[in-house]
This record gives C-alpha cells, structure tokens and sequence, in this order.
C-alpha cells in the first residue's frame, strides 16, 4: 500500500511499504534525526519490550551490527539499513538496495 495523499507532511516520513524513511529537505534535514523522532510521528510505541502493538524482547540492528544503546537512538543516517526484531522472529537482511535518486 502507497500513501497517495494528505493533509500535511513531518520532517520524517515513509511514503511506500519498503520502510524506507524519507527525510524533507530545508527546515530539520540539516541535523541527524533518530528514530525515536520517526515512532513519535507516527505515535506509534518503541522500547525494548514493545514494537508497535508487539510486545516481546526488541533488538536493533544498523548496518547488520547489534545496536545496544536505546532504540530511539538509532540515528537516521543516509543509506543506513534498519532492523528491529521482535522475540527473535525476524532475521536482519544482509543488504538492501535503494532506488535511484534516494
């Protein structure tokens, strides 16, 4: 499913089910946005017992590596592959390939 319209837009936004999140330029682009920022958009729950409406042990990975510090912290960086897995359910893809002009 494609979000094809809207009333406004944030600073941070996913636009196609990839997950991929786009950041706008001008205004906010010029600094490092987190994760945590994109959750609160979208007023949806990230901790590391719940993902969303899952509850379970939430891990996070960037780039393939573990990440340990809190998942909001995950910094929104050009090109970084995102992963987070709830209870072990979801194994972190070896690479992704963004479309042209992202």
């Amino acid at each position: 499913m494609y979000v094809l319209g809207g009333a406004c837009y944030y600073p941070l936004r996913t636009l196609e089910p990839t997950g991929v999140v786009q950041v706008a330029r001008g205004g906010g682009a010029s600094r490092l946005h987190t994760l945590g920022e994109l959750f609160a958009v979208w007023g949806q729950r990230l901790g590391e017992r719940h993902l969303l409406s899952f509850a379970g042990p939430v891990l996070g990975f960037v780039d393939g590596r573990r990440w340990r510090r809190p998942l909001a912290q995950i910094p929104l960086r050009r090109h970084a592959e995102i992963v987070l897995e709830v209870d072990g359910e979801l194994v972190p893809h070896p690479a992704y390939d963004f479309p042209p002009g992202l």
